[in-house]
């Protein structure tokens, strides 16, 4: 029985939508395309920042709560809450490790692309 991680699933819909957005799929985004074809510059690139900026939040934030909440676990198994199980624990802290080293590798593949775009000469 496999569960997919938070932080991986949301990602890939995010991926995904933006996909579908990009191929002429229905909703604001390509209201807001279709407005700046017609005239309206700078409006469609608002859209796809605010998009991936609240994508990326919302990720962080997952990652973020995986963790508190693998913590909490701890440290409600450590003081010897009967509800807790060493399994439950130690599968929330992989969860939340695994999050952390998606996010990580996401942050660098970004910053790696950024600097590409940075020595491109004009």
């Amino acid at each position: 029985m496999n569960f997919p991680i938070n932080p991986l699933s949301a990602a890939l819909s995010a991926i995904q939508s933006m996909a579908s957005q990009a191929a002429g799929g229905t909703g604001a985004t390509s209201t807001v395309a279709s407005g700046a074809i017609a005239g309206q510059s700078g409006t469609s690139g608002a859209a796809s920042a605010g998009s991936f900026a609240d994508a990326l939040k919302s990720s962080i934030d997952k990652i973020s709560d995986n963790q508190t909440k693998a913590l909490g676990e701890a440290h409600a198994f450590e003081i010897g809450a009967p509800n807790v199980s060493l399994n439950d624990v130690m599968v929330d802290m992989q969860k939340a490790n695994v999050g952390l080293q998606f996010g990580l590798q996401v942050r660098n593949k970004l910053v790696s692309a950024y600097n590409d775009i940075m020595q491109i000469s004009v």
